[in-house]
């Protein structure tokens, strides 16, 4: 619904008021119609009228020095927007300062990149209506790509593509755009168009056109983070197209398809599991044909916002699952459910705070938690730590081969035959790098650390082995579902064993797993008589830190 108002003739360029933020229209007849009540004051006029009065000014168009003292500079003023709070009217006597924007026309071989409307301030056209993403996006490295390259004191002109706006990570097709085209300085840094596209068709017509960032990535994709963030010096999209993160859905079958588990198998499901209302290029087609992507840069990453590290949408560092980002989704059934004979699915969260698996009457802890290390103050941003380490490899003769990223987010990742991280998850200990171990501080040292997992994985697989070797023995009539309120002591024992064979819980938290084993084995004994079949040490001989001390 239009607003009835006064309409403020503009010379060249105007804006449009319809109810929203002022929008620029790039039109010789177009105006802007402005409420009566809301009528501001230009410099040199009248005052304000009082409500319902109105009245009229026109906008002009000058020629002044542009930024690079070549360019054409438009200035246009607006018809000023003001919302009155309580009295719903503008004082008489009020004198409202008006909205003026101003930037130099575009050079035509930039091919409708807008750039910097103030190359001192930092500040994209774009920003000059989205001043809310503007500020946020202020904070981040993008904003100074362009000078942290120059202070790097190996700034070369192959470098510039991915400090500047151009082509990169949008979908234009002519390279020879924007930076590459023009060395404007307007064009400098890793600005809104660098993700959006060209702005030009936007502004001149905001109803036409959105120009949506796209939120997939891959290899050999022409448009996205993975156009800059690649190669061996910033292996992000090489490492996680290998990894768990990049495949849609996640194991590609069973569960993984399931509609409830679409919210962390799925980027999509993801975003909308943590509220995260946001609009992105693909939205609208995989919402129409139930398609689905991966957990890409975006699903984790804030572009825009750099108040977490890393521009990370959710913290790492808070021992919380429903506030750490990796928890969000590494924290489903953590402890047993009596309508559900299956085992753990994801509960790395709750196992590293403490608070995971079934809990026999003979568990010692009085504490409702039983916090290792790797769970503690100690290790402040808990799952990082390990699963995201950067490691830096060099040939015999100190030749960069990569720079590891740790996106393949593996904590003791395999190494090929040059010692780069591998996907490869199959290799003998020996074949694995315990760097991220011993770089974290955790560890003195790499063999340190290795002597540490040795113990604790042997313990655990043993009472693993024993504690199934009993359950085995537990009559049938034990496991059944139909009571949906009780837990019997054999589907409880049994949950623990399945826990404690998972990959990386006797890292995860060593002391609380050993204490689920071996009370487990002691309650199998009490209730039902079944012995361990194997000569097995039932005193905890993991240092237990219990209570997250």
């Amino acid at each position: 619904m239009r607003a009835s108002g006064t309409w403020c003739r503009s010379g060249r360029f105007s804006r449009q008021w319809r109810g929203h933020p002022v929008r620029n229209a790039f039109d010789n007849r177009a105006a802007v119609r402005v409420p009566h009540h809301e009528v501001g004051k230009r410099a040199g006029s009248p005052p304000a009228p009082e409500c319902g009065a109105g009245r009229r000014f026109a906008g002009r168009v000058m020629k002044e020095n542009s930024m690079d003292g070549r360019d054409r500079v438009v200035r246009f003023s607006a018809c000023v927007l003001l919302v009155a709070l309580a009295a719903a009217c503008v004082d008489k006597n009020q004198v409202v300062a008006p909205s003026s924007t101003s930037f130099s026309t575009p050079p035509a071989a930039a091919q409708g990149f807008l750039g910097y409307s103030d190359t001192v301030a930092r500040t994209p056209i774009c920003g000059n209506c989205h001043v809310g993403k503007l500020a946020e996006w202020k904070g981040t490295a993008h904003s100074h790509a362009w000078a942290d390259l120059q202070a790097s004191g190996h700034a070369q002109a192959s470098c510039e593509p991915c400090h500047t706006v151009n082509a990169n990570g949008n979908f234009v097709a002519d390279t020879n755009v924007g930076w590459l085209a023009t060395h404007n300085p307007r064009y400098r840094d890793v600005q809104c168009e660098s993700c959006h596209g060209p702005g030009m068709t936007h502004v001149t017509n905001p109803d036409a056109s959105q120009p949506l960032a796209s939120m997939l990535v891959g290899v050999g994709r022409t448009n996205g983070c993975g156009e800059c963030h690649q190669g061996i010096n910033n292996p992000f999209l090489d490492e996680w197209s290998q990894s768990a993160h990049g495949l849609v859905p996640h194991a590609g079958g069973h569960a993984g398809n399931a509609e409830p588990c679409l919210d962390c198998h799925t980027g999509n499901g993801a975003l909308v599991a943590w509220g995260l209302n946001l609009n992105y290029l693909e939205k609208d087609s995989l919402a129409a044909t139930g398609g689905h992507m991966p957990i890409t840069c975006a699903v984790c990453h804030d572009p825009h916002d750099a108040t977490n590290d890393k521009q990370l949408r959710f913290p790492i560092d808070v021992a919380s699952v429903s506030d750490n980002l990796c928890m969000k989704c590494h924290r489903y059934r953590a402890v047993p459910s009596p309508t559900s004979g299956g085992g753990p699915m994801s509960p790395q969260g709750p196992l590293l705070l403490g608070s995971a698996g079934w809990r026999s009457p003979d568990f010692g802890p009085t504490d409702t938690t039983v916090r290792g290390t790797h769970g503690s103050a100690g290790n402040k941003d808990l799952c990082v730590t390990c699963h995201v380490a950067r490691m830096k490899v060099t040939d015999a003769g100190g030749k960069l081969v990569i720079n590891s990223t740790g996106h393949l987010f593996v904590a003791i990742p395999c190494l090929d035959a040059s010692g780069k991280p591998t996907a490869n998850d199959a290799c003998a200990e020996s074949q694995r790098s315990f760097a991220a171990c011993s770089a974290s501080g955790c560890h003195g040292d790499a063999g340190a650390a290795r002597s540490a997992f040795d113990v604790a994985t042997a313990r655990i697989q043993a009472l693993v082995t024993t504690l199934n070797a009993m359950v085995a023995k537990v009559p049938a009539s034990e496991f059944s579902t139909a009571d949906s309120v009780t837990i019997t002591v054999g589907e409880g024992a049994k949950f623990n064993a399945r826990l404690g064979a998972m990959t990386g819980s006797p890292v995860h938290n060593p002391f609380l797993m050993e204490e689920l084993l071996t009370s487990s084995i002691k309650q199998l004994q009490k209730t039902y008589g079944i012995t361990p079949a194997s000569d097995i040490t039932l005193k905890n001989i993991l240092p237990a830190q219990v209570g997250g001390r």
